[in-house]
């Protein structure tokens, strides 16, 4: 059968938008914003360009922590009830593979070269460690902290820093030799980790202790500390270095701290329970999970102020960017 061309003609408009709504990650422009809901068991994609949600993801019963892949094919969410790993594929926006972890995961990150998702599982005092080409647990590494929540390497890959939320201390693994080599304690309830961007400095999050405790990665020791609002907790480290963001879950508001003098320079409202936050890549925007508003706020970086709050699902726990 031959097919006219003024036939093909009409079919290109249907075929072009099915086109792009098949592969979003892929051929947009703007970075996404993903955040999970771990009341609703969804995550809401926000589309950085127009600070508007462009599509709601199923993702287990209670995502919490979240990875994307390198080339923006998958999402990696911990599903904390279900002790699992959940991917999303990022194309089709559908649940895809599930990668068993043991007991109550919770943080996730990935390595700098996109080789390795880790994540933090409580209830085994462990890292589960997920090879993304095979995206299947490939081995675990041990750590002394009690309850492990956040695992978060460093940019240059060496190291991984774990906050034991129990264990008022940070947990050290250097992971070419895949094991942990040093501890150093910090406030009560460590929380989120960020590092500057040439590896020489970790900034934690402390919720009890109300502070943000500087380690020099090389030494292991702690060379400053920064008071912060009330339950510090999450962190985010502008890609030139000279600002770091906490969140304080019981202030309603975002501090930032300049790195060269380690001191609180301004503080920014936003929702209540500010909980995890992320940059984009060109670091013009900080987005803030806001878990009992049920939203994120958006913040103006150069001029410091919140620009909006975008509506997510119930109880947004964190928020990454690709």
């Amino acid at each position: 059968m031959t097919v006219k061309p003024n036939r093909l003609f009409s079919f290109a408009p249907v075929l072009l938008t099915a086109l792009l709504t098949a592969l979003p990650p892929l051929l947009h422009a703007e970075p996404f914003a993903y955040v999970p809901n771990e009341g609703a068991g969804t995550v809401s994609v926000i589309d950085t360009a127009t600070d508007k949600v462009v599509a709601e993801m199923a993702a287990g019963s209670k995502p919490r922590g979240l990875a994307v892949g390198v080339d923006s094919r998958w999402l990696y969410v911990s599903d904390q009830p279900n002790n699992r790993l959940q991917l999303v594929d990022l194309v089709s926006r559908k649940p895809g593979a599930v990668v068993t972890l043991g007991e109550s995961p919770e943080g996730v990150s990935i390595s700098p070269d996109g080789r390795w998702v880790v994540a933090a599982v409580e209830g085994k005092n462990d890292i589960a460690v997920v090879d993304t080409r095979s995206n299947a647990l490939a081995f675990s590494i041990k750590v002394h902290g009690k309850n492990p929540e956040h695992a978060v390497f460093s940019p240059n890959g060496r190291l991984l820093f774990v906050s034991a939320e129990e264990g008022d201390a940070v947990d050290i693994i250097d992971f070419g030799a895949r094991k942990q080599v040093a501890q150093v304690a910090v406030g009560a309830r460590p929380r989120g980790i960020g590092f500057l961007p040439d590896s020489s400095r970790a900034y934690v999050a402390t919720e009890n202790a109300n502070e943000v405790f500087v380690i020099d990665t090389e030494r292991f020791a702690i060379v400053a500390r920064v008071k912060a609002g009330l339950r510090a907790n999450g962190i985010a480290v502008h890609p030139n270095g000279k600002q770091v963001y906490v969140s304080n879950g019981g202030d309603a508001s975002v501090s930032v701290i300049d790195t060269g003098s380690n001191q609180v320079v301004a503080t920014i409202p936003v929702g209540q329970r500010p909980w995890n936050m992320a940059l984009t890549p060109d670091g013009k925007k900080l987005y803030v999970a806001n878990g009992r508003s049920n939203s994120v706020s958006v913040i103006d970086t150069d001029k410091r102020v919140k620009l909006h709050d975008i509506p997510v699902g119930k109880l947004p726990w964190g928020v990454v960017i690709r």
